[in-house]
């Protein structure tokens, strides 16, 4: 029916509305003070009845009182489908409405109350009936809402199932895929790596061919440079077995020249016969002597010698040969002039005039003199003056001498003696090597703690006490070992480094003064590794052994073989340059009134020796340059004009003696000599040696 219909949707509607949404209890009233009013009052209507009372009560009534057309079959069962339904009582209101409707004693109610009591009656049953209507909506909208909450329950169920399940078929998909792809993917991994084996076996194959052809290329290469290098070894082989004879063969026409060279210096018992000069013989004899020691220098530095240099050698010692034969036709031919000049004598020994034309020759006249210790003689010599030679014997000896005053020091075999005399020989040996051009003070200590050391005091050494009274030979030990030290010193250190020979020098020049056996020894040792330093040139006596031989010149011998040249060289500098140091400085704390033990008087002496006498291929040179660039400024101060003389005369006559005997690859020390003076001529100075010891050096 339309009306029950617009009912509902009005109650839909209220329900809807913000007071139909509130939750409450209709029945609370009755716990309360109201409820006896609530009895005693009519019943009231619901605000929400008017449209239950417009709609469904009068759809009602028209129900109950129908109209005769509407009593039709049809109708009855329209009605009947659209009747709703009963509502039930509430046992509260039928209690009021019985109560309030009171019946006569006879059990009969009164006329005017039952006229009074109808419409309230039916008021009242319309209230229960809306009352009812609403309870029923209510209970129906509960039901259907927990009908559809329920439905919703399962809906939701059903969808989180449903949800659950498609999940789980995605997750199952998913895994799938996943699956797939990595067995995809390892699919592809493999034929790659299948294919990149294939290649790289391929690849191997191709290069195990390629070191095949290369290992066999390799092992023709190799057959082939075995076959040279024993080629080359056997060549090498010969090489040096053909050095090895031509080497010999160098030092048999060595030996050979030398012994030739010692024939004509014994022929000075005839000069008195000669018309010729002999000194010429001897000069070109020393000059071929020299390109022979030249030659053998020079192949000993290569490695061999080659024919040419053997050729050269033969040469030379045949020019020798013819140099003594000609001189001994020479003296043949003398001898008999001199026989037929006595001859003559005798026949004509009564004319006076006749027997002073046929006198003998005249001697030579000595040279005008050049300086201090200065002879220019035209032929120059080669053996050293015999003063010297005394004097360089003299410290030979003592150096002998002291040697066999230690002996017993150094060839016992107690264990204590040996401690003493290694601590001995550090405390002498180890200060001198810590001399350096740091400062003044620091060279004044090494110089103190040697001193105190050679006068008996006893010094710190290695963390001991040393001194030389703990043995009666340690004070000639601890001489010898010093002096030896500094002379190596000058032949290792001043050599590498040409500064270092002022420290050294101006330490042994006090060490010297003080201590004039120390400036013996020095000296001696100075003489035995450079005998150019007498200036002393040792000669090949008969017999001698040629290494013994090449010592006596300077040169160490190792296993027979000579050391090179540069080397030699470097070492003679080094020393020559320390003599050359010490002859012109004085130690800066000591007596100034005393003169100096070994000054600049003997560097005169050396410098005018050494020109006397012949000049060596390369060595004369590398002395003489290192000598006055040491050297040269104090000589110039002290002699002036006769060191400017002398200079001159190294440049006018000198330089072409040297120049003459010394080979195209032994130029260099020639020229930086020559070089050296030409410059100091031009200046009209020696300029101040590089490292030379400054007063501001000994105030640090």
């Amino acid at each position: 029916m339309p009306s029950e219909g617009r009912c509902w949707k009005t109650l839909q509607a209220l329900r809807s509305s913000n007071k139909g949404r509130l939750c409450y209890h209709r029945d609370w009233l009755l716990r309360g003070e109201d409820v006896l009013e609530e009895c005693m009052s009519l019943p009231k209507l619901s605000s929400y009845s008017g449209w239950v009372v417009d709609n469904v009560l009068t759809h009602r009534q028209a129900q109950e009182n129908p109209s005769p057309s509407e009593t039709s079959p049809s109708s009855e069962s329209t009605s009947a489908t659209d009747q709703p339904l009963l509502v039930p009582i509430s046992p509260v209101r039928s209690s009021a409405f019985s109560s309030a409707s009171p019946t006569t004693p006879d059990g009969t109610k009164g006329k005017h109350e039952s006229q009074h009591t109808e419409p309230m009656a039916l008021q009242c049953s319309r209230g229960v009936r809306v009352e009812g209507c609403i309870r029923m909506y209510e209970l129906v909208h509960r039901m259907k809402g927990t009908e559809g909450l329920r439905q919703w329950q399962e809906e939701q169920e059903k969808k989180v199932r449903a949800f659950s399940e498609m999940a789980s078929e995605q997750l199952k998909r998913f895994d799938e895929r996943k699956e797939l792809k990595q067995h995809k993917e390892f699919q592809d991994l493999r034929e790659v790596m299948e294919k990149s084996t294939r290649e790289a076996l391929g690849h191997q194959e191709k290069l195990k061919a390629e070191h095949r052809h290369r290992a066999k290329i390799l092992n023709l290469k190799l057959r082939e440079a075995e076959q040279q290098r024993m080629k080359q070894a056997e060549q090498e082989r010969l090489r040096k077995e053909e050095g090895q004879v031509r080497l010999q063969r160098l030092y048999t026409l060595q030996e050979e020249v030398l012994q030739l060279s010692q024939q004509l210096d014994a022929s000075d018992q005839h000069k008195d016969l000669l018309v010729v000069d002999l000194a010429t013989f001897r000069t070109r004899g020393n000059q071929l002597c020299s390109l022979i020691s030249g030659i053998i220098r020079a192949t000993s530095e290569s490695g061999y010698p080659t024919a040419e240099n053997q050729a050269e050698a033969e040469q030379a010692l045949q020019e020798m040969r013819d140099l003594l034969t000609n001189l001994g036709q020479e003296i043949t031919r003398a001898c008999e002039d001199k026989k037929q000049q006595d001859e003559e004598e005798a026949q004509v020994k009564l004319q006076e005039s006749q027997m002073q034309q046929g006198s003998g020759a005249h001697a030579p006249s000595p040279a005008p003199s050049q300086g201090p210790g200065w002879t220019q003689n035209e032929d120059l010599q080669v053996k050293v003056q015999d003063s010297t030679m005394q004097w360089y014997q003299q410290l030979q000896d003592a150096s002998a001498q002291c040697v066999l005053a230690f002996e017993g020091l150094t060839n016992s075999k107690d264990s204590q003696t040996k401690k003493i005399k290694m601590d001995l020989q550090k405390a002498a040996t180890i200060p001198v090597s810590q001399i350096s051009t740091i400062a003044g003070s620091k060279l004044k200590e090494v110089f103190d703690k040697i001193h105190s050391l050679l006068s008996g005091k006893p010094v710190q050494s290695g963390g001991r006490s040393v001194s030389v009274t703990l043995n009666p030979q340690g004070l000639y030990f601890v001489q010898y070992k010093l002096a030896e030290k500094f002379v190596k010193q000058g032949e290792e250190e001043v050599a590498s480094h040409h500064e270092a020979a002022f420290p050294i020098a101006v330490v042994a020049s006090g060490i010297w003064e003080l201590h004039p056996r120390v400036g013996d020894l020095i000296l001696a040792h100075l003489h035995k590794k450079c005998p150019y330093s007498v200036p002393f040139y040792p000669a090949f006596k008969e017999g001698m052994a040629l290494e013994d031989y090449q010592r006596m010149l300077g040169y160490q011998v190792k296993d027979s073989k000579m050391e090179q040249q540069d080397n030699f060289l470097k070492r003679m500098s080094g020393m020559i340059r320390l003599y050359a140091a010490i002859i012109q400085l004085r130690w800066p704390y000591g007596n100034q009134q005393v003169t100096h033990p070994h000054g600049l008087n003997h560097g005169w002496r050396w410098l005018a020796q050494m020109l006397n006498m012949e000049p060596l291929s390369d060595v004369t040179a590398t002395l003489l340059f290192d000598f006055l660039e040491v050297c040269g400024n104090a000589l110039m101060k002290q002699y002036q004009v006769q060191f400017w003389k002398v200079i001159l005369l190294i440049k006018e006559d000198y330089f072409p003696r040297i120049e003459a005997i010394t080979s195209s690859g032994q130029m260099g020390s020639f020229i930086r000599l020559k070089q050296f003076l030409e410059k100091c001529l031009q200046r009209k100075e020696i300029p101040v040696p590089k490292g030379f010891l400054t007063s501001s050096f000994w105030r640090s």
